[in-house]
């Protein structure tokens, strides 16, 4: 840049004075100068004289001849520049000044002006934006742009330019740079893929300072586009592959069958497709040929060079196996690939699909009706036949009746050809012909003649009663059934809120264990020998054995305290042996007796007392009594009946409330 450039002017002056002589401006000449080197910047508009020049009154001052022309000019006897220096279009400026008398040169002053180099002009590239091609199979390392047709230029002659590639396309950089930072040379650094990536954009930047930092400093831009062309680098593929990653194909192999001793009139449609192969490379998509190069056994095989279709040139007479070689050339024959097409040769029967048909007809009907379907009355029938494995002759049949002219065929539709007036059922017979092959098949057709059509039993219309399909009538179910669980949930919750103390009851009696044999006394009965009965004139109590003395511990306060409602009754502890025949309430144990007898309960018949009231009872009645209370048990057993659960029985009658004491923890009972 302008560095180097101001060094060297100062070194001239030293030359200038070898050459004439001794220093301008000596007291021998007559004019003078202060100064004759001089250093301007460049681009600099100087509108101040450079020197003032001493010229005595008899003498005058001019520009020499040999004066940069143009770049100065004297007034006033003052030197001034009369041009904008430029670096670029001069280095320096020389000024000759002669001083004359009159016509008479009396001496030469020469001034220079070192013009210094700034940084003022930017890298200019020849092209703003430029594509280059460039190969798929292009080598790793290749400098695929040289240097000249990328490098920028700069009007700064010492200036070294600094170059950086820019990557607008993402990734675009790992596939190529720069030879180096001074050097715009492109070059590939990893393997090109046309199939991933067709082209790529980069911006090169060209700038005349290293750090871009520094002031002045200037940048250009130019755009890249390399454009990746394909590379035939892959064989055709014959399709659908089996495998592909997109790189390499596993090629379809195709199977057909073919009819013996008959020849298909269109191409064979063969698994799992026709034949057909693609260039590899997608981005070339040459043009295939395809031929049959092995396994055409007498040439029984044609297939087309440009689809490749497959057709048969002659009938094959017995079973056989073909194994095709199938060969794809690409149009510039560069590659090639080559797959199998087996073709089995079978025999091949035409037959109907149902060897009996039914159909039905209205009553009444007209000549050209068509048989509707008896299974689908909404439905035509249709009769048809073909080759089971052999699409291709399935198109190449006609039908026809041969036992009756009431009916005709149109296609695979019976019609009618006279009016039904009765009611009946017609069998008619039904021939297929392929064209084709000549073979025939038959069939029967059961035609029942009825007033009204039957009932449908498979597709078809709905009537009034059935417009909903299963899926409504499913939907309707599900919400019947949800509906019926919250209302079952619903009872549960209210039988369990309305005789919820009930379930308590029966389960908390179910579940106590009973008392210890020794720590509880039933006072209710009494042993036989012990039992009073008096008259009911004079009924007068007996006492009742003494309560038996509990043993010392836990069950001490047995009688100080009721029992809990929730409690069982004990089992009483003796039973009579004889029971008295005041009172006959049946023969049956379970039965109700009067306990105004003196007759005991069987054992077994459970923990409840009965009490039965007949209407023939007298005042001449016995009174039992079953217990005599004793003034401790009193007390007892007025707490304890206050809080059983057969006090709610008694509400109904007072009277019988205070005279009759039922449950566990009762003391006496007085009747």
């Amino acid at each position: 840049m302008g560095a180097p450039a101001l060094l060297w002017p100062p070194l001239l002056l030293p030359l200038f004075i070898v050459l004439f002589g001794q220093p301008l401006g000596t007291k021998a000449q007559v004019c003078s100068v202060n100064q004759t080197v001089f250093q301007v910047v460049e681009n600099s508009n100087i509108s101040e004289p450079l020197v003032n020049i001493s010229v005595p009154g008899d003498l005058r001052v001019t520009l020499g001849s040999s004066s940069t022309p143009f770049a100065f000019k004297i007034v006033d006897n003052q030197l001034f520049l009369n041009v904008t220096p430029d670096y670029e279009e001069t280095t320096s400026l020389v000024a000759v000044l002669e001083c004359k008398r009159g016509e008479v040169q009396v001496t030469v002053l020469r001034l220079f002006v070192a013009v210094l180099d700034i940084n003022d002009n930017p890298p200019v590239f020849s092209f703003t934006i430029k594509s280059f091609d460039v190969a798929e199979d292009t080598r790793v390392g290749t400098t695929v742009i040289p240097e000249a047709e990328l490098e920028a230029k700069d009007a700064d002659k010492d200036d070294i330019l600094y170059y950086t590639l820019q990557e607008v396309t993402p990734d675009a950089s790992s596939f190529f740079s720069l030879v180096g930072p001074n050097n715009p040379a492109l070059r590939l650094q990893q393997a090109l893929d046309f199939d991933k990536i067709q082209n790529m954009t980069f911006k090169l930047l060209a700038r005349d300072t290293w750090d871009e930092q520094t002031e002045p400093s200037h940048t250009a831009t130019a755009t890249l586009v390399l454009n990746v062309l394909p590379a035939d680098l892959r064989t055709p593929w014959f399709l659908p592959c089996s495998f592909s990653d997109g790189y390499f194909c596993i090629q379809a192999q195709y199977h057909g069958v073919v009819p013996t001793g008959h020849i298909l009139p269109s191409p064979l449609i063969l698994s799992p497709g026709p034949i057909y192969a693609v260039d590899g490379d997608q981005g070339i998509n040459q043009p295939i040929i395809y031929s049959i190069v092995g396994g055409n056994t007498d040439d029984t095989f044609i297939i087309n060079a440009d689809s490749g279709n497959l057709t048969m040139a002659k009938s094959i007479p017995s079973p056989m196996n073909f194994t095709l070689l199938v060969r794809a050339d690409q149009a510039d024959m560069a590659r090639y690939s080559v797959t199998q097409a087996i073709v089995e040769a079978r025999d091949g029967e035409l037959q109907f699909s149902q060897s009996l048909y039914r159909g039905t007809v209205v009553l009444g009907a007209e000549a050209g009706t068509e048989v509707k379907d008896r299974t689908s009355p909404s439905e035509i029938l249709r009769i048809q036949a073909q080759y089971p494995g052999f699409p291709d002759l399935n198109s190449a049949i006609t039908y026809r009746i041969t036992n009756s002219s009431d009916f005709k065929m149109d296609e695979d539709v019976i019609l009618t050809t006279v009016a039904m007036k009765r009611a009946e059922v017609i069998y008619v017979e039904v021939e297929a012909t392929s064209t084709v092959t000549k073979d025939t098949a038959t069939s029967v057709v059961e035609i029942q003649v009825s007033e009204q059509e039957p009932p449908s039993t498979g597709g078809g219309e709905l009537g009034d009663s059935q417009r909903f399909s299963t899926v409504d009538m499913a939907v309707l179910g599900g919400v019947l059934g949800a509906l019926l669980l919250l209302a079952l949930i619903c009872l549960v919750i209210l039988i369990h809120k309305h005789y919820r103390h009930r379930f308590n009851c029966c389960s908390g009696k179910a579940s106590e264990p009973p008392p210890p044999p020794n720590d509880y006394d039933n006072v209710t009965f009494l042993p036989d020998h012990k039992a009073s009965w008096s008259s009911t004139s004079n009924p007068q109590p007996q006492s009742g054995p003494e309560p038996a003395q509990p043993p010392s511990g836990s069950h001490s306060p047995t009688f100080s305290r009721p029992t809990p409602p929730s409690s069982a009754p004990p089992s009483p502890k003796l039973r009579a042996s004889e029971s008295p025949k005041t009172v006959q309430a049946g023969d049956s144990p379970s039965a109700v007796r009067s306990i105004l007898t003196k007759e005991r309960r069987p054992e077994g018949e459970g923990g409840y007392k009965a009490v039965w009231f007949g209407k023939d009872i007298r005042e001449e009645a016995d009174v039992v009594v079953l217990n005599e209370p004793t003034a401790d048990m009193d007390s007892a057993s007025a707490s304890g009946s206050e809080g059983s659960d057969d006090d709610d029985d008694d509400d109904d009658d007072p009277g019988l409330k205070k005279g009759l004491h039922f449950g566990a923890d009762d003391d006496s009972t007085y009747i």
